[in-house]
């Protein structure tokens, strides 16, 4: 038997974080397009990991309760890498809340009921949710514990409640952070840890989808005007991932980090101040 990583969204972050721990693992790789999982898995297989593809659907809880059945046939769960989602210009307002906050709320509830003592999660969330004005505490409080199965009722979730796809986006990410700090106390009960990263603009097939996308002129001129000058690259999240995943990040859980090469810093205090 091994320790077994799930992995969900069959992308370049994943990949690249399944690189840095996933050695002499069994890694279950998820993918709502089965076409992709065994695609990645085939490129990680020729590089030396134990990869299984998976059909895999987020924003259904008997999917995920497959992959997690899936992967315990090979072993304990010992890793979650959630990089599963869809951005604001590749699906409409009900698909990103079912999917983005939906599907990872399941996702980190569902792994953390038999995560094993010792075990980590990473959940990819993104710099969208650190930009949208304070909610309250009662509405932060709202997204991180409301029961999995009610959170779209929520009345800030509701369709006519939303402006459009990208603030969709936005509480979607934001309830990831939300959740990720709430369900750690409950993943600390089995001596497991989780955290989520915030990614900037990162160069993946996803990324490139809102470059060419109506929004396409606002993401150029965000990486220019950011400190960093460029968008960022998987493997940059992965340095973090790697860390947090880690021993060395023993000391981390319930946390989020913003890793955008400055670009909120640059929404709130610099050049593009009040460009959204």
């Amino acid at each position: 038997m091994k320790e077994v990583i799930l992995w969900t969204g069959a992308g370049q972050i994943g990949m690249a974080i399944a690189r840095r721990i996933g050695f002499g693992k069994k890694i279950m790789v998820g993918d709502k397009n089965l076409d992709n999982s065994e695609a990645i898995a085939k490129i990680m297989k020729e590089a030396g990991f134990d990869v299984e593809p998976v059909e895999t659907d987020i924003s259904s809880r008997e999917s995920i309760i497959n992959l997690i059945a899936e992967g315990q046939k090979y072993g304990e769960i010992t890793a979650l890498i959630n990089a599963a989602g869809v951005s604001p210009s590749q699906a409409p307002i009900e698909m990103i809340l079912k999917v983005d906050l939906y599907g990872t709320a399941v996702l980190l509830e569902e792994v953390g009921k038999v995560i094993a003592p010792g075990g980590v999660g990473v959940t990819i969330s993104s710099q969208s949710g650190h930009r949208m004005p304070p909610l309250g505490v009662e509405m932060d409080e709202q997204l991180a514990t409301t029961p999995t199965e009610d959170l779209l009722s929520l009345e800030v979730l509701r369709p006519e409640n939303i402006k459009d796809t990208l603030h969709a986006y936005q509480m979607a990410k934001r309830c990831n952070v939300k959740r990720v700090m709430y369900e750690s106390i409950r993943w600390g009960e089995r001596d497991a840890r989780l955290n989520s990263i915030s990614p900037g603009i990162i160069v993946t097939p996803l990324a490139l989808d809102e470059f060419n996308g109506p929004r396409g002129d606002f993401y150029k001129n965000m990486f220019a005007k950011c400190p960093a000058g460029r968008p960022g690259t998987a493997d940059e999240v992965a340095n973090v991932a790697e860390l947090l995943m880690m021993p060395q990040g023993a000391f981390i859980t319930g946390s989020d980090f913003l890793i955008d090469g400055g670009a909120t810093a640059s929404y709130f205090y610099g050049p593009l101040k009040r460009a959204e």
